[in-house]
């Protein structure tokens, strides 16, 4: 029953949107902060040994790197995104709930990234895998990358049970 009164109520959509996101940035920019003040770049801090370092770099790209010197553009994309996400989200009232929180996961990492490229002109990454060859990243990255995963994957579930119910009525 709690879920089916999220669906009818607008507010209670974008609150779950809100929420997710809030709480992926406010992660995001602690741990950003922490690794600013407890690293400093070009010495790496081994996190788990052979699999991951702290190690901090500033990117003014996007991921790999690509798009250098083009903040603003990403901003942009990122603003893009969020309000297509608000628009599903008020806009679709039966959308699950997890899908509605992945959503949030992915604004929450773009607006995350986001602050970094308008406050500083660049993104603070420390995730460096030593496993295998691999961009640095951050919370904000995982985030991102994860919500999308996991977002096209139950969008794919809720819609074909969407489609299912349209055949049999």
């Amino acid at each position: 029953m709690a879920a089916k009164k999220l669906h009818e109520s607008t507010a209670a959509r974008l609150a779950l949107l809100g929420g997710a996101a809030a709480a992926v940035v406010v992660l995001d920019q602690l741990s950003k902060a922490w690794v600013r003040a407890a690293l400093v770049p070009g010495k790496p801090v081994t996190l788990i040994p052979h699999v991951m370092d702290l190690s901090l770099v500033y990117n003014t790209g996007a991921a790999f790197s690509m798009g250098e010197g083009r903040g603003a553009l990403f901003v942009l994309i990122c603003a893009v995104i969020c309000a297509g996400c608000c628009v599903l989200a008020w806009r679709e009232r039966d959308m699950p709930p997890a899908l509605l929180a992945m959503l949030g996961c992915v604004c929450g990492g773009g607006i995350g990234n986001a602050i970094d490229r308008v406050m500083a002109g660049r993104v603070t990454d420390f995730f460096a895998t030593t496993f295998m060859d691999f961009a640095v990243f951050n919370v904000a990255d995982v985030f991102i990358t994860c919500g999308v995963i996991l977002a096209f994957i139950l969008w794919y579930r809720w819609d074909a049970k969407r489609e299912t119910d349209a055949s049999s009525d």
